[in-house]
């Protein structure tokens, strides 16, 4: 973070340019496209950009009441996935010249361009506003790829050959851009497909590509698939009354997965009642919440184990590869404000298109879907190597 020296510079100079003022924190719109140009750094300076809230464009001091719901709404933008990639920044309360202000310091990317609401800002100078198709082409060459997270990596041996086209232009593309860029883009697809990380510098497709768009992703990475199996009994050597292997890109596993689970939910109607209501045995919300992150989630990296979904008679589990990530430890995990991302592209993707209702907000949504339908609370293992969530049926 900025020193205290060097924050009071900035609020006092009006002619920086990694400096934005504005004299609200209603105006979300504003503050998350501000966010969004200076995590792109267009210029390279590689300084942290800074917004002051509660200052007007002229320097003086807004009089704005810095609470801390404010503070607490200008934190979500760090992690609600509006803004992709996730952005880094921190957000504290300073009094400046006598003057109370909300300082939002906001780190340079190292994965560009980064899209807020599905549009790439940029600031060059006083100039802020969308990026031209030149400009998202000098971003992507600005990555540092050897920070980069697995899911963008190349995919060794891969080609663009080895992914669905189709897909990219009828699913992926349209709901990670926002439309109105869409309709005035005349950027070729390889460029596309660069500035949405589903390529290398050098086209090779990235693993995050592989996985979203792959014809066969299992060639390129063998976990990537899902095992289900339905047991009549309560421990893994009674007998199987079903079982299948889901394969196929991440989307397809996803909408596959949870018709075979919706499937196998047993609802029961009470004849008693003035108005039959249904009582499902498991809330297909919960389960959905949890499959998801299990497949969203997981470790790609360094093993072939698939995530695996065992349905008991008294239970069902499942078994995500990999443990706690980042800034979620074993002691943190499915607390609130506990959240970090493996494959943040994935997360991305999966937000996009609509798999995702807001990060950090799955297991709670899992836990009040339990809670409303009668089930117990859920029960999580977490382990260094994977992450076991067990579900019972309600009594």
């Amino acid at each position: 973070m900025l020193d205290a020296e060097t924050l009071l510079a900035l609020f006092r100079n009006l002619e920086a340019d990694n400096v934005e003022r504005t004299s609200t924190a209603t105006d979300k719109s504003k503050i998350g496209r501000a966010i969004c140009a200076f995590a792109n750094d267009l210029a390279d300076r590689r300084q942290p950009g800074v917004l002051f809230i509660g200052q007007k464009d002229d320097g003086s001091c807004a009089g704005l009441d810095i609470t801390d719901e404010i503070l607490k709404n200008l934190s979500a933008f760090r992690s609600d996935g509006n803004i992709q990639p996730l952005p880094q920044l921190s957000v504290d309360r300073k009094i400046l010249d006598g003057c109370t202000v909300a300082v939002v310091e906001v780190q340079p990317s190292d994965n560009p361009p980064v899209k807020f609401d599905g549009r790439v800002c940029i600031r060059v100078g006083p100039r802020r506003g969308f990026a031209t198709a030149e400009e998202e082409r000098r971003l992507t060459e600005k990555r540092r790829w050897g920070a980069l997270p697995f899911d963008q990596h190349g995919a060794s041996g891969a080609s663009i050959d080895d992914l669905n086209l189709l897909t990219f232009r009828e699913e992926i593309l349209p709901s990670m851009v926002a439309p109105e860029v869409l309709e005035e883009n005349h950027r070729q697809q390889d460029d596309q497909m660069r500035a949405l990380r589903l390529l290398t510098p050098n086209g090779t497709p990235t693993n995050g590509a592989v996985l979203l768009l792959g014809k066969d992703p299992r060639q390129w990475l063998p976990g990537a698939y899902m095992q289900f199996v339905r047991i009549a009994g309560t421990n893994l050597t009674d007998p199987i009354r079903d079982q299948k292997e889901v394969s196929g890109t991440l989307a397809s596993q996803i909408r596959q997965i949870e018709e075979i689970i919706s499937a196998h939910i047993a609802v029961a109607l009470d004849p008693t009642a003035a108005r039959s209501t249904p009582s499902p045995d498991y809330p297909i919300v919960a389960l959905r919440e949890f499959v998801r992150n299990a497949l969203i989630h997981r470790n790609y990296e360094g093993t072939a184990a698939p995530v695996r979904l065992h349905w008991y008679d008294d239970r069902i589990e499942i078994l995500s590869p990999g443990g706690p990530y980042g800034m979620v430890t074993i002691e943190t995990f499915g607390q609130p404000g506990a959240t970090d991302y493996r494959n943040p592209m994935i997360a991305e993707a999966a937000k996009s298109m609509g798999f995702v209702h807001r990060f950090g907000s799955g297991i709670a949504r899992a836990r009040e879907a339990l809670k409303t339908n009668g089930n117990p609370a859920p029960q999580f293992i977490v382990q260094p190597a994977h992450i076991l969530a067990i579900v019972r049926p309600k009594a």
